[in-house]
This record gives C-alpha cells, structure tokens and sequence, in this order.
C-alpha cells in the first residue's frame, strides 16, 4: 500500500497534498456510459422471442384503440350516412354547443356522476376491506370456500346478471314473494326511478368484489412477515397491526387501482344500465354511454354523439392526469 508523502514546510510540518493516483484519476476523462445506444438492439436481437408476444397486442392496440381516434374529427364536421367517414363540411363548435346548452345531456351527466360516485365510494373500498378478512381467517379450507364463492359472479355474464336481476326484483321476483309473507304490498322495483341505483350498486358490489380482492391479496403476500412479530413484541393488537402495517403495505397497490377507477369514473357500465334499465327509469338510470347510444346508433346522429363522447374522455383524462398528480405530491406513490 503506497502512502502519500506531503512536502516539509519552512517549520518543519508536512502539508500533504492529492495522491498522485487520485490526481490522475480526477484529470482521465469521463469513460462511456454503462447504457449505450445500442443496448435496446441488443436486447431485441437476445430476446427477440419474447418481444414477439408484443405484436398481437400492439396491433389491437393500434386498430381499435388508435385509429378510431380519426373518427373524433366528426364532431367538428357534418357526418351524412353515405358520405365521408370524415364528414362533409366543417361546423366549428356547433355540436359543443348543442350538448352544452342541451338540458338531457346535463340530466344524464349528473345520473353519470352519481353512479360513479356511488361505485367509487362502495365497490372501491370493499376488496380491500375483504382482503384484510379473509387475510386474517386461519382456516384453510374456509378460506378458499368463500374466495371461490366470492370470485364466481365475476365469470357471469352480463346477461346472465341482468337476468338474475330481473327475477329478483321484479313483481313476481323473490324480494316480493319474501315482502308478500308479512303482508307488504309487493313493490315494482324495476319500474321505480328511485330504485335502480340500489339495484345497480347492489348487483356491482355482488359481482366486482371478490375478483378484486385477487390483487390485494397477492400485495398481502410481499408483507414481511417480521413486521408483525416486531408489532407483536411492542404490544400492538390486530387492528393496530392491520392499520401501520397491512394497509401500508397494500397502499402502493390501493393507489394504483383508486387512480384507474377515477379515469373511468364516467364509464359506467353500459350493458348492465342498458339491459335493466327503461323508459320509467331513465330520470336516475340514463347515463352517458347509454345516451350515446340512442342518440348515435338508434337516432344516427353520429356527429353530435362523437362530440359528447370525446367531451367524456377528455374529463376522463383530465381525472387520470389529477389523481396520479395528487397522488404523487400526497402519497409518493403513482402510475408514472
């Protein structure tokens, strides 16, 4: 090991100086990067198998994703069936104009808005809060009784569901059998404006919470298992537990999942709406994509229903942009 000598001063001490091998190492210059521009080629010419899976999804990506983006210029043009798929004249902001001053529009905005709301507040929180249940039953067997139970809804069919719904609550449906025992008049429940956004909740909370719980309990997996012996010898109970250590570790997961709901926060779903709903129902069950539909396909206004329809993703990105940003600044924690 070579140590460096400083040089002898007028007093006697010594002032010591840089290392000649530091020295020389500060004066060469700054070697390539680790990562250089062609390390991307060199991965697709190792792995290139695997990249090969990326073109199926690319593609769809592409063709049903991407390239009916060019069919939003339509409402800014006059589309006439049978003649450009780009319209045949331009019109500026008319067809804004007419969903903005338009009172039904506003009408299912505020049905949207609330079922989103409603499905956010209720659905969201439940596949955590069965998450940490079943996470807590020591029971085997039980445990993956009530999964398969719980996971089954989701593999119905939307029709299937709608179905279900129907026998349920209609006047002859099972509600009404039970209700009729004591002596209750039966009620139309699917007929009642004032009913369907129980029945929608309801029948969202039954089919959409034990397939999500899958994510969560996964995250439960990758807790450390010493953070709760750690909690145990300082005295914590199960719920202090649950609270510093459980949900703090999903929480990156819970984030995720909270922002991607709030993108879709206007895309409430179209079938189950369009199925249960009717004419009677319409005051609290029409929303925005089933409007859409009657307007864009039963009424062929396809201009004024594209421009509705880019007016939704465009607060749906706006909501998407400000949840990962308010994540990010509150939490740490966001999709990008």
């Amino acid at each position: 090991m070579t140590v460096e000598q400083g040089a002898l001063t007028t007093d006697g001490s010594t002032s010591l100086g840089p290392a000649p091998a530091a020295a020389a190492r500060e004066s060469m210059p700054a070697g390539p990067p680790a990562a250089t521009k062609n390390s991307w080629r060199r991965a697709l010419k190792k792995d290139w198998r695997l990249y090969t899976f990326l073109i199926l999804p690319i593609l769809f990506l592409l063709i049903f994703r991407y390239l009916p983006m060019a069919g939003n210029v339509i409402a800014f043009r006059r589309f006439r069936p049978g003649g450009s798929i780009f319209g045949d004249e331009w019109v500026g902001l008319h067809y804004v104009k007419m969903f903005i001053s338009d009172p039904k529009f506003w009408e299912v905005f505020q049905n949207t808005v609330i079922l989103g709301a409603l499905s956010l507040a209720i659905c969201f929180p439940m596949p955590i809060l069965l998450a940490l249940l079943l996470n807590e039953v020591r029971i085997r067997w039980f445990k993956r009784l009530v999964q398969t139970v719980s996971y089954l809804p989701h593999f119905m069919s939307i029709v299937i569901v709608a179905g279900m719904i129907f026998q349920i609550f209609s006047v002859q449906g099972t509600i009404n059998q039970l209700i009729s025992v004591v002596g209750v008049d039966p009620v139309n429940f699917m007929q009642d404006a004032d009913w369907f956004r129980t029945i929608y909740i309801s029948s969202e909370v039954w089919q959409t919470v034990g397939w999500g719980t899958i994510l969560y309990l996964a995250a439960l997996t990758t807790i450390d298992t010493q953070l709760y012996e750690s909690a145990r010898i300082d005295g914590a109970n199960r719920l202090q537990q649950t609270w510093h250590i459980t949900l703090v570790g999903i929480r990156p997961t819970m984030i995720t999942l909270l922002v991607l709901n709030i993108g879709t926060f206007l895309a409430v779903g179209f079938e189950k709406v369009l199925l249960i709903y009717n004419p009677l129902t319409y005051p609290t069950a029409d929303v925005i994509s089933t409007y859409l539909y009657r307007i864009g396909i039963e009424s062929s206004n396809f201009s004024y229903a594209t421009a509705i329809g880019l007016f939704e993703s465009i607060i749906g990105l706006v909501l998407v942009l400000g949840a990962n940003e308010i994540s990010k600044r509150a939490v740490g924690t966001s999709l990008w």
